[in-house]
């Protein structure tokens, strides 16, 4: 086998005021609570336009104790200035969790914004292979000293075959490395896990991206974990069955919310399945928690 194919399994650190969580291909999987986000939202969003932020406390809470070990934040609503109000969000999320932070938006200004407003290691959620969003987003992840999440998808579309994703993720990688001086590490691939209600042999794309991603360039990997349960029925047992499947390819973290505990416990005992978790500490530990909530609420 060719050496391209046994690239070093890569870490990517994130870090909180007090805490760090690491990304990686050995580690547990990295659980990104994706519930801090006024999308679809209509009361959470007329909320904040009015200046309420309350509903982030009762999110962020929801996330926390659901098991996200990092938490996204996105603070995209019409008719407000999103910059402002994301930079809002961020320092109000600091003081209720020690979480680190995934800054989340398509709106350069806010993202600075938000970077500026956080005291940690930030995860910027996102760039894709456009040469401009590139040239906007690159500088301020070199700036602040923080990760991307990158997906592998250009101007022209959202490519279907294996071999394109790759080579737009070797694009991305380059560009990152090369022009700005990011480490690859510090760049985590979304190898676009499409809906498997659009086309059946979509999440086998996805996979087969994966493992060539993780084999090729070592590079940690997230996704929209419900994208590919959208439009079905049963959507909580497809995820608890995806996200299994996508570790042993190669994924090291998802964008989920973390208030399914059908798919949090599956991907809980997948990394104990596979070595992540040692002596099953992580998965005992949520046992005896899940009892002893159990029994306080019969008390």
């Amino acid at each position: 086998m060719s050496a391209q194919f046994n690239a070093p399994r890569l870490e990517t650190v994130l870090r909180s005021a007090t805490q760090q969580v690491v990304i990686g291909h050995g580690n547990r999987f990295c659980l990104i609570g994706e519930r801090i986000n006024p999308t679809g939202r209509r009361i959470f969003q007329e909320q904040l336009r009015a200046g309420d932020l309350s509903a982030i406390e009762r999110d962020v809470r929801a996330q926390v104790e659901g098991g996200a070990d990092v938490l996204d934040i996105n603070m995209g609503v019409p008719l407000t200035d999103e910059a402002e109000l994301l930079a809002k969000a961020i320092t109000m999320v600091q003081t209720l969790s020690d979480k680190p932070i995934c800054i989340d938006s398509s709106v350069i200004d806010a993202l600075e914004a938000g970077l500026a407003a956080y005291q940690g290691r930030a995860l910027v959620n996102s760039i894709t292979a456009e040469d401009e969003r590139m040239e906007q987003v690159l500088p301020l992840v070199k700036k602040y000293d923080a990760a991307v999440i990158a997906l592998p998808n250009d101007a022209d579309e959202i490519p279907m075959e294996v071999e394109k994703r790759i080579t737009l993720t070797r694009k991305i990688i380059e560009v990152a490395t090369k022009e700005y001086g990011i480490a690859a590490a510090d760049i985590v691939i979304d190898p676009l896990a499409m809906p498997i209600g659009a086309d059946s042999e979509m999440v086998n794309t996805t996979m087969e991206t994966m493992r060539r991603i993780r084999d090729e360039f070592g590079v940690n990997m997230t996704c929209g974990a419900s994208n590919v349960s959208f439009g079905m029925p049963g959507r909580p047992t497809i995820g608890a069955a995806f996200l299994p499947m996508a570790m042993t390819a190669g994924l090291t973290s998802a964008i989920m919310d973390t208030r399914t505990p059908q798919i949090v416990e599956a991907v809980k005992a997948a990394d104990l399945l596979l070595g992540h978790d040692e002596w099953g500490g992580a998965w005992i530990a949520a046992h005896r928690a899940r009892l002893a909530r159990e029994a306080a609420a019969t008390a």
